[in-house]
């Protein structure tokens, strides 16, 4: 019940507040600080990420088959490539939101933290809290920096699957799936790139928020 009540008063709060900071102040009635909820939107966009670079690798087995025709129903393929290809910019867009909710709680989160040194009286406690502040912000920039990275690479191998699904769209024909061979050695160097930034950027993800657990223990 309590759990229930906190997530319908805290919609609530959003719609009437429209903005994030509504949002923060009910779930600080509950407890739950801003660095509660940075940890929380961290591990969604690490979650968004794997999930969209195991999408782009079934894209990309789909690519593969379709270029390597064998004979068999075009439009059926077409169709699988397209909704690979759908898939996929799904993915993308959550990627993209995922980050865009990290970096608006980490902006506040920062702000307020920042702004409370000033309110200190003891300033062995105020020097303390400042390291740990600069401390916990290089950690978030390096890794926000790696999550930047990665997203950038999407959109070439967006673009890439969607220059084929066009160019299919309008010439389905055994040649035209054919004459797609010369594109797949820069698609499949466009992937591995991706995954490999990706699984650099959910690497850092995990550093993050298991440092953070360790600075709630202390």
């Amino acid at each position: 019940m309590h759990t229930k009540f906190l997530v319908w008063l805290v919609g609530v709060s959003v719609l009437l507040g429209g903005c994030d900071s509504a949002y923060y102040k009910t779930n600080e009635i509950f407890g739950r600080q801003k660095r509660d909820i940075l940890v929380d939107r961290v591990a969604d966009a690490r979650d968004a990420q794997s999930a969209a670079k195991e999408q782009f690798q079934s894209a990309l087995q789909e690519f593969s088959s379709v270029v390597n025709y064998q004979g068999g129903d075009l439009e059926a393929k077409y169709n699988k490539l397209k909704a690979e290809y759908d898939r996929s910019e799904s993915r993308a867009d959550a990627v993209h939101e995922r980050i865009d909710n990290v970096k608006r709680v980490s902006e506040a989160l920062f702000k307020e933290w920042d702004k409370e040194l000033d309110e200190y009286s003891n300033q062995s406690l105020r020097r303390s809290s400042e390291r740990t502040m600069l401390e916990t912000r290089q950690r978030y920039d390096q890794m926000i920096k790696a999550m930047e990275t990665a997203e950038s690479k999407i959109q070439p191998v967006l673009s890439a699957f969607n220059d084929q699904v066009l160019f299919l769209k309008h010439n389905l024909n055994a040649r035209a799936f054919a004459s797609l061979q010369n594109e797949l050695v820069s698609v499949e160097n466009n992937v591995a790139s991706l995954v490999s930034e990706m699984e650099r950027s959910i690497n850092e993800a995990n550093a993050f928020i298991e440092q953070m657990a360790q600075e709630s223990e202390k």
